[in-house]
């Protein structure tokens, strides 16, 4: 009976991942936890104003607390109306240094989101965080519009 029992939980998990449109892969990340965010994996900003002086908002770190096999970058607008959201994603490493993954500037309608990824880790190299930017100087018309971003790693 257990047997039996246990091919269905399987299945339902099988069934589960299958509905949900994610591979076996995918259904193996963790949200990583953002710098200094007191534990929500998911992040909720607005898009502030580029300073003279002093630091923007624009920035927010992920932990990375152990090798994965790759990334994902998760972004969905909150804001109210359709918006242009200038998006860079990084992978900070060990030594400083570090790899731009995401450079584009997509538009938004209103709760519409996007998966950025999956972004293998590079051989050789151990990440330290994961860093996702949204704002641009160059893109002042993008001031105020809101969004939620968060970080996954995958085995």
């Amino acid at each position: 009976m257990s047997w039996i029992g246990g091919s269905l939980a399987m299945l339902s998990t099988l069934s589960i991942t299958a509905v949900a449109g994610l591979s076996p892969a995918q259904a193996s990340c963790r949200f990583l936890v953002p710098l200094g965010g007191g534990g929500d994996p998911v992040v909720a900003k607005q898009i502030g104003p580029d300073r003279a002086l002093g630091r923007t908002n624009w920035n927010t770190d992920f932990v990375v607390d152990r090798d994965y096999k790759s990334y994902r970058f998760f972004f969905t607008s909150a804001s109210t109306e359709r918006a242009l959201f200038p998006i860079a994603g990084f992978m900070v490493f060990t030594d400083g240094a570090n790899l731009q993954v995401i450079n584009e500037t997509p538009t938004f309608n209103p709760g519409e989101g996007r998966e950025f990824g999956p972004f293998k880790a590079v051989p050789g190299r151990r990440s330290r965080l994961m860093n996702f930017r949204v704002g641009s100087s160059n893109h002042p018309g993008s001031l105020g519009f809101s969004y939620r971003i968060s970080v996954k790693g995958c085995e």
